[in-house]
């Protein structure tokens, strides 16, 4: 498919790896993630070195970090079972992602399609799940153009997410030490210094 891409020029940037490693993108760079018939791959192992729960762990970890806040991705897969599914929607929801999914067609046994829609970030009313096709038994094809006017998805700010601050070291004074040098002679150390004047003295920046 990437030999292909190539072949007719298509527009951006193509990249080969393993999801299952995780994505190799900076953090909060990303507008928006989709994926088809991809996901569900990761739930079986065909080496005895792979995890499924540590590879879906490893690839929605590095899917929300390089995702923008505020933004969405939207992983349309085929579950092999309710075992899986349940495995998949875990892993997402643990890395931060919050949404649901969504079943097209769910009376279908053909046409039935599963939608992972996710949230990178906390849930927000304005940002509800889109509507689901064929819900109500029917065969969907006959859709009302009002239909598809409502089924727009906004396209909120990005926001970076915000480096956390250093939290400063608590300098442990003369008393603090005395404590420590005590409790070690109370527990039969016999290698403690002396205590001194120049015990826990600050040092200065240079000589």
């Amino acid at each position: 498919m990437l030999d292909i891409a190539l072949e007719r020029e298509a527009e951006g940037d193509l990249l080969l790896g393993d999801i299952g490693q995780g994505l190799g993108v900076r953090p909060g760079v990303i507008d928006g993630a989709i994926s088809i018939s991809a996901v569900q791959w990761l739930c079986n192992a065909d080496k005895s070195c792979n995890d499924p729960r540590k590879r879906l762990k490893c690839f929605f970890g590095s899917l929300y970090r390089c995702l923008a806040r505020g933004s969405r991705a939207v992983l349309q897969m085929y579950p092999e079972n309710g075992a899986q599914l349940e495995m998949i929607s875990t892993a997402a929801m643990r890395s931060g992602f919050s949404g649901g999914l969504v079943v097209d067609y769910p009376h279908s046994t053909r046409a039935k399609k599963y939608f992972l829609c996710l949230l990178c970030g906390p849930p927000s009313a304005n940002t509800p799940l889109p509507k689901a096709k064929g819900e109500d038994g029917g065969s969907g094809s006959d859709e009302s153009e009002d239909d598809d006017e409502h089924e727009t998805v906004d396209f909120l700010e990005r926001q970076r997410p915000t480096k956390k601050r250093k939290s400063e070291k608590k300098v442990k004074g003369r008393a603090w030490v005395l404590k420590k040098k005590e409790q070690r002679r109370n527990h039969g150390f016999t290698n403690v210094p002396r205590d001194t004047k120049y015990t826990a003295r600050k040092r200065k920046a240079r000589f």
